[in-house]
């Protein structure tokens, strides 16, 4: 660990972004371009006396948009910086607590959801009328299946599951240790038809990561790309197999929708250790539908769209975004093993993809790709809007234990609306949001930063076998506290601001890291910074500064803090 001496040179391994990386949420996706980090990296304690103040709390006016424009081009974190105001007011205290609640729903209208229905028969509803469109293409082969192949495929999947070594029952519990790859669908919807858990899990793991997932549930079946499915070929059947023909229907499993676990994810949540998060099929229809269902859905994917996969289909984003609801709205999926950029863009034209879901990295390195430049990616719509005229960037956030999606923006629709500056959409149909005081759990107005809290069908049931960090995380009433600091602001537009663990204590005060970032790299000879807080015996933590300068500046550590101590009142 380095020094905490101003100016003191510190290795790349702590860089802002990675320290900043340490503290986001794993599914909060943006699409942003990243400053190019130079070695010239300082560590700038931002007080030393009381009278430079250190807080820089959101106000009830409109954000400032140069603040806006230059956290989105630091981050991937959905920040918002506001105006900066006094740190004689604490977070949650510029107007007072509600004493009833003020609920956020969607501008949208609620729609009528299926939620009865299992996951894989919400899947393949509309299969009598798309089944022989194109639904799943593997990029590395070119080979496609039908939805109607689809349906057939995962049924005799089922039926070897059920029928081989696996031996797989209701109520049991698959581990998917498999790249992204056809297979992959067919075993997770195979896995719904038998009642059973699909507990996803990274392929590259180490074997010690990989048994602490599989010693979580009762012990689990293992699907890994090691060994082939014993049922994707009669030749290659088992005895168990053979004499329990795979193109057999799988036994009728009576599901209880509301409490059946279809999909166990972990995700360390607000804090601590990864968990089991418990995903119901009501929840995961619930989930799908808000986003692609109703007449005028949230992401307007059309029968025509193609879908790339490139994002890890273990993770929840790949898993719901892009599987299930490209599935649902009858869209064909190209999918990508492993992400190659040159190879994406072969992919892109070759198959006309419309849409491509993606995390901040690979738009990063897409941007930077001469490849780029080499192919016709006119079809896509929903990408880099610097290389590419006709695309479309917008923002969602959510987690894992909301089921996955909070809120998505407006430009995806099928009635579209502008994208505002480093909002994350309104929240998502058929749910409700709150915003409340981190301490006094009262809810707070519009355009007022507080923790988010989500409620509806579609939220986890819980941690695996944790009931202690299910009660932390679910109150009484239902409102899943997500541990993000944002707000709501007139439009109803989400902004998040921070994450409640992260918050600075300086004095009782609460200090937004990300608001102290976003106010430093607004500074020309500043390329980049991060904030985290330091130990004090008089102040419990005071704000620290991992500040990058930029190429060619000379600027001193005495005039960041004069920049800083002019930025606060």
């Amino acid at each position: 660990m380095p020094r905490l001496v101003s100016g003191e040179n510190l290795p790349v391994k702590m860089s802002p972004a990675r320290i900043r990386a340490s503290r986001m949420r794993p599914h909060t996706i943006a699409v942003v371009h990243f400053r190019p980090i130079s070695a010239k990296l300082k560590l700038l304690p931002l007080l030393r006396s009381q009278e430079l103040v250190p807080a820089i709390l959101p106000s009830l006016a409109p954000c400032n948009p140069a603040l806006q424009q230059a956290s989105c081009s630091s981050s991937c974190l959905h920040t918002a910086p506001a105006r900066h105001t006094s740190a004689r007011k604490k977070m949650g205290s510029l107007t007072e607590p509600q004493a009833e609640t003020v609920l956020f729903r969607s501008t949208l209208p609620d729609i009528a959801i299926p939620d009865h229905l299992p996951l894989h028969d919400y899947v393949f509803e509309h299969l009598s009328h798309r089944g022989d469109r194109a639904c799943l293409i593997d990029g590395a082969t070119g080979e496609t299946l039908t939805l109607a192949d689809v349906d057939r495929l995962s049924r005799r999947v089922a039926a070897g599951m059920r029928a081989s070594p696996l031996n797989v029952r209701p109520g049991g519990t698959v581990m998917l240790l498999l790249p992204n790859s056809v297979e992959f669908a067919l075993a997770f919807l195979a896995c719904s038809r038998l009642g059973a858990a699909a507990t996803t899990a990274n392929p590259l793991h180490t074997p010690p990561e990989i048994a602490k997932q599989a010693e979580a549930p009762a012990p689990p079946s293992v699907t890994s790309p090691g060994s082939p499915p014993p049922w994707s070929s009669p030749a290659t059947a088992p005895k168990g197999a053979s004499r329990s023909p795979t193109s057999s229907p799988p036994p009728t499993t009576l599901i209880d929708v509301a409490n059946d676990v279809v999909a166990l994810p972990y995700s360390s949540g607000t804090t601590g250790l990864p968990k089991g998060v418990m995903l119901s099929h009501r929840g995961l229809v619930t989930s799908v539908a808000q986003i692609v269902d109703g007449d005028n859905p949230n992401f307007h994917l059309r029968e025509d769209d193609v879908v790339l996969c490139v994002l890890p289909m273990f993770l929840i984003y790949s898993l719901h975004s892009i599987l299930l609801c490209g599935m649902r709205a009858g869209a064909a999926l190209v999918i990508m093993k492993r992400f190659d950029t040159a190879r994406m863009f072969e992919l892109v034209e070759r198959h006309g993809v419309t849409v491509a879901p993606l995390v901040p990295p690979i738009v990063v390195e897409m941007a930077k790709s001469d490849a780029i430049h080499r192919h016709d990616l006119s079809s896509l719509q929903d990408i880099l809007r610097a290389k590419l005229p006709r695309a479309v960037l917008g923002q969602g956030y959510g987690m894992t234990e909301a089921g996955p999606v909070i809120s998505m923006c407006m430009a995806f629709a099928k009635e579209p609306s502008p994208v505002k500056s480093g909002a994350c959409g309104t929240v998502v149909r058929n749910a409700e949001l709150k915003i409340i005081d981190p301490e006094t759990g009262l809810s707070l107005p519009r355009n007022q930063p507080g923790e988010v809290c989500i409620r509806g069908k579609q939220i986890m049931k819980g941690y695996l076998n944790n009931p202690e960090a299910t009660a932390k995380t679910i109150d009484e009433e239902g409102w899943l506290h997500s541990g993000d600091i944002g707000y709501v602001d007139d439009d109803d537009e989400i902004f998040i601001v921070d994450r409640l663990k992260e918050l600075i204590k300086y004095k009782g005060f609460q200090v937004a890291p990300a608001e102290l970032e976003a106010m430093l790299i607004v500074h020309p000879g500043i390329a980049d910074a991060a904030v985290v807080p330091m130990k004090d015996d008089s102040c419990g933590e005071i704000p620290v500064a991992f500040v990058v300068t930029s190429d060619g500046s000379e600027i001193t550590d005495d005039e960041i803090k004069q920049y800083v101590a002019k930025q606060v009142r």
